[in-house]
């Protein structure tokens, strides 16, 4: 995934994991407005505290890590989720960020087998670690229930796991506040009042 999106300059996992959906809600922030109430939600993956966004290189200009690339935007999403649920609240517009949990797809082509297997997440013969992986249909339920559960009718900005809200891995709104600037700052866009 290393290498820039779209002749932007930009990290490729942060690009299409982030900026891609910050601007996709930017330019549909007046169809969601006009629902009159709307949810977005943004597939994150699990969280973990130590995660960070690098402020001083979000790039990843000195010194690529994939990994640390990829939990850089899945926090990305999360802190996302939690601003635009701020921002829309008054418009009718919630937001959440949702674990899938560990689904097998076609995305694991990017890593090597030996790289899943030192991992524990297949053996040598290529099968599934037992307990691990949900099916596609378990890995969509948390995302459904989100976008359609009449209980979160008066919730937003939650990080939801296994078909409910969580408050396990909170997030801090200052880092939030300081992403959404960022993102309106790379992308030329930000037309959510």
């Amino acid at each position: 995934m290393r290498g820039n999106t779209g002749g932007t300059g930009w990290e490729a996992q942060f690009g299409i994991n982030h900026l891609g959906h910050y601007a996709l809600a930017n330019l549909l922030w007046p169809a969601l407005t006009a629902a009159g109430t709307a949810r977005v939600v943004a597939v994150a993956s699990g969280r973990d505290p130590a995660w960070r966004i690098r402020w001083d290189d979000v790039h990843f200009e000195r010194g690529y890590d994939k990994w640390e690339a990829y939990t850089q935007s899945k926090l990305a999403n999360i802190l996302f989720a939690r601003h635009l649920d701020l921002l829309g609240r008054p418009h009718g517009v919630r937001a959440f960020s949702v674990n899938p949990g560990w689904i097998r797809t076609p995305l694991q082509r990017h890593l090597a087998v030996e790289e899943m297997v030192g991992a524990g997440w297949i053996d040598a013969d290529g099968n599934s670690a037992p307990g691990l992986f949900k099916t596609v249909e378990q890995g969509a339920a948390t995302q459904v229930w989100a976008a359609t559960s009449p209980h979160l009718d008066a919730n937003g900005g939650d990080y939801c796991v296994d078909c409910r809200r969580t408050d396990a891995s909170p997030t801090d709104g200052s880092a939030a506040a300081r992403l959404w600037a960022l993102s309106a700052d790379l992308t030329g866009l930000d037309l959510i009042d």
